[in-house]
């Protein structure tokens, strides 16, 4: 909790200037810039995102990068909550009375920006204040071809939106679509929504809080600014909520294992269960970490000076062990599985000379200089370990602030960002190595299912780019096996 002399005791001076809804609603905005970011820095390594998750690249010049469709409903997200957080300071003025009753204006923002993310708007609407008029066939009819070349430069992403929330409906009970279909788009999404898990519980108790008085707050009426009550709604709620999304990964590592072992080919299938091992080891953590804090109420209800056999001190230590392992695990995985490095490999491996110490041959980003991957594993394995703050005598009060855990929230949601370059990079290599390797056996056009690379080799060694294919021009890769998993989209957004 944050102590503070000056403030109501039920709300601190952090909550009074950033309430809960407006901390989930400036993490979300974060995100939508964070994927923009992401698609812009990997477009200009001319490593092409739409392609490795299915989604229908841009076939004319006319038609915007990814990127800038992110960035444009990124400007439209934010402009809606800085518009309510602005207006909402302005009616506050710190008075706790008001913040209190105001509530309403948060948690309208999220409903807003719940509504820009995942709903497309009618096309009707669409039609009416843009020009654009689909023919039956999906395209633009002749009426509007300034239109069909490309969207009104603030419109907002139709399509993208609409895969978004159709791959989000399937990824949260844990389904995986086929490779043809976009798996590496559903366990990219899957891995994002496991660092956001804190989030998703916040978003419950907003929720809870708005709807439900918190027992023994001394007031009737419910209020989603006031200090966060974790437990609204029972105990057991929230953890349930953050076990969710990695609960879904785990169901997806199941699902890619028994396709193996389905498919024949000779596989084992091992390292998904070993990937789903990983998935599994945070559910310790969180169960822990709830038994410990509900034993711990107790402990202080009844005013008893906690034992060193106490039940919060064993459940504390429970915890201790499974988020050392998970942290851990996670870190390997994030570094040998997910980025194919070398730093746990053997020496012979690690200490190869066509790379340097730990790292591999072909790296994109960040030029492939060797300090800007040294620099992403220290970042992993010192964010993936933020929990060690609570082992300091000196600052283990700190990790209970309200201010402190929205921190935590945005260094792992920094540490997910991160992680995104170069586990697109990793599946991008691997994907153009195949090509590379059917083409040497002269099955590159063999059944339409080949991977064509035109205008762009990722680069070896240096991380620079090789020298450009000769089969076809421009910087598209051509999916012979690709089948668009919705009729009903086009290439204006993502």
């Amino acid at each position: 909790m944050d102590g503070d002399a000056a403030v109501e005791p039920e709300l601190d001076a952090f909550s009074l200037v950033l309430p809960l809804p407006y901390r989930v609603a400036l993490i979300t905005v974060l995100a939508t810039w964070g994927w923009g970011a992401n698609l812009h820095y990997l477009y200009l390594l001319k490593i092409d995102v739409p392609s490795l998750i299915r989604y229908p690249g841009r076939t004319s010049g006319a038609h915007i990068p990814h990127h800038h469709s992110a960035y444009r409903l990124a400007t439209v997200t934010s402009s809606v909550l800085a518009a309510s957080l602005l207006l909402f300071w302005a009616l506050t003025r710190h008075n706790v009375d008001r913040v209190l009753a105001l509530d309403w204006m948060p948690m309208t923002t999220l409903a807003v920006l719940g509504l820009l993310l995942i709903l497309p708007f009618p096309l009707t609407l669409l039609q009416r204040y843009t020009g654009i008029v689909r023919s039956s066939s999906g395209g633009s009819s002749s009426n509007a071809r300034r239109s069909a070349a490309s969207p009104p430069t603030w419109a907002l992403p139709q399509d993208g939106r609409r895969r978004f929330a159709t791959t989000l409906r399937r990824v949260l009970v844990g389904g995986l679509a086929e490779a043809q279909h976009g798996k590496f788009g559903d366990i990219l999404l899957a891995d994002v929504l496991t660092s956001y898990s804190k989030v998703l519980g916040d978003l419950y108790v907003c929720l809870c809080m708005f709807f439900f008085a918190a027992p023994g707050d001394g007031r009737d009426e419910a209020s989603a600014t006031d200090r966060p009550d974790r437990n609204c709604g029972g105990g057991v709620v929230v953890p349930l909520i953050m076990a969710m999304p990695f609960l879904a990964r785990f169901r997806q590592c199941m699902i890619e294992y028994l396709r193996v072992r389905r498919s024949g080919a000779g596989g084992t299938g091992l390292q998904h269960l070993a990937n789903a091992a990983k998935y599994a080891t945070s559910f310790p953590v969180i169960l822990f970490s709830a038994l410990q804090r509900s034993a711990k109420a107790a402990e202080d209800a009844s005013a008893s000076t906690p034992a060193t056999g106490s039940p919060s001190t064993l459940y504390y230590r429970l915890w201790l062990a499974a988020v050392l392992a998970n942290s851990l695990y996670s870190f390997y995985w994030d570094v040998a599985k997910d980025w194919d490095l070398t730093l746990f490999d053997g020496a012979r491996a690690r200490n190869a000379p066509d790379h340097p110490w730990a790292l591999r041959r072909r790296r994109l980003v960040g030029g492939g200089q060797p300090i800007v991957y040294y620099g992403a594993m220290a970042l992993d394995l010192l964010l993936r370990c933020t929990w060690s703050l609570k082992l300091s005598p000196h600052l283990d009060h700190v990790a209970d602030f309200e201010s402190s855990l929205f921190l935590m929230q945005l260094l792992e949601v920094l540490r997910r960002w991160v992680w995104i370059f170069f586990r697109v990079e990793t599946e991008w290599i691997r994907s153009t190595s195949s090509s590379a390797s059917t083409t040497t056996s002269n099955d590159l056009f063999a059944g339409g299912t080949g991977l064509l690379l035109g205008g762009m080799s990722p680069g070896g060694s240096g991380g620079s780019g090789g020298s450009a294919s000769s089969t076809i021009s421009g910087s598209d890769i051509l999916l012979g096996d690709y089948q668009p998993k919705y009729g009903d989209e086009d290439e204006d957004d993502v």
